[in-house]
């Protein structure tokens, strides 16, 4: 399939899916967490977080590409309202059994914003990271609108480009640095990369940010007039294990996706990529603790909170 019928693809799903996905996001309240708390659900529905641990275990185990799914989907859901990008990952199945499980245990209770935050942190966990505690009470929106994910950031981005659209949803370069860190599990399409390995930037040559030893490796699996759809591992070699390695990939010059890439090579960012890459021993650990932390801020995004939205009885559609 050639990249113009892969954009056309996403662009039909996208359309599909805009407004059939779960909606987070409402106004104001940037990045304070107002509304939501610890032990949200404790009296209403005290198995909430067991019941969606047990439904994202279950699946991660049969099949763990769904890990980074739905990673990828609470991401989305943070930075626009119900993400048509999210019609191309995995786990929605999982998010759909847990809310399924969680109107029979406590009907009309737990909106699928909430399962979609902690599906990610247990999404997280199960493949290795810290684990971190999720503030809840979010509620679901009624609008879906594809044209808001422009807002989210994109393969191709400059750092100044996502430098801004971090900092439109009060999130600084430290918070861009660690969040894209959740590329250390999972994959992309051949389609979002391969412009770089052939003719970058019209130079009949590929992106000099790519180790020169790394490129045949890509080439094999991403050979010119391809399947654009053929997925490669974000962190080579780690792809199912969350942890620092995503950064040391990034270091040698073997970031797959090209905005990746550039946190190395623009100072801006790469003081904090060398900041995950410090003593050893210590790496891990600290990269770990970040990301719980940013994922907590980017999850208090603008949420929808008391009267505000509804609760969803199914995820792919209004009430």
């Amino acid at each position: 399939m050639e990249i113009s019928s892969f954009s056309k693809t996403v662009a039909l799903l996208v359309l599909l899916l805009a407004t059939l996905t779960t909606l987070s996001l409402g106004q104001g309240n940037r990045g304070s967490g107002s509304g939501t708390r610890l032990g949200y659900y404790r009296s209403s529905c005290p198995r909430a977080e067991s019941i969606v641990q047990s439904a994202v275990r279950s699946a991660v185990q049969a099949n763990p590409t769904i890990a980074p799914g739905l990673l990828r989907m609470f991401f989305h859901d943070c930075f626009v309202n119900g993400s048509g990008p999210n019609s191309l990952l995995r786990g929605f199945e999982v998010i759909d059994a847990s809310k399924s499980q969680l109107e029979t245990a406590c009907p009309g209770v737990i909106s699928c914003a909430d399962i979609v935050a902690l599906a990610a942190r247990d999404s997280v966990v199960l493949t290795g990271g810290c684990s971190w505690q999720v503030r809840l009470g979010r509620r679901d929106g009624f609008v879906s609108q594809a044209s808001d994910t422009a807002n989210l950031p994109a393969f191709n981005d400059p750092i100044s480009v996502q430098i801004r659209k971090f900092a439109d949803k009060g999130l600084n370069t430290k918070d861009l640095v660690t969040l894209v860190g959740g590329h250390t599990i999972g994959t992309a399409a051949c389609a979002l990369f391969s412009y770089r390995l052939y003719n970058f930037n019209n130079t009949n040559g590929p992106d000099p940010d790519i180790n020169p030893a790394f490129l045949p490796q890509l080439r094999a699996l991403c050979p010119n007039g391809g399947d654009a759809l053929r997925r490669v591992a974000l962190d080579t070699g780690s792809d199912n294990s969350f942890g620092n390695s995503f950064y040391e990939n990034l270091r040698n010059r073997r970031g797959v996706i090209e905005s990746d890439a550039k946190l190395w090579s623009d100072r801006r960012t790469q003081r904090f990529v060398q900041r995950y890459l410090g003593e050893r021993g210590q790496t891990g650990s600290r990269f770990n603790a970040e990301f719980g932390r940013a994922m907590v801020k980017m999850g208090n995004i603008e949420v929808k909170t008391g009267t505000q939205g509804e609760i969803r009885r199914v995820c792919t559609a209004t009430n």
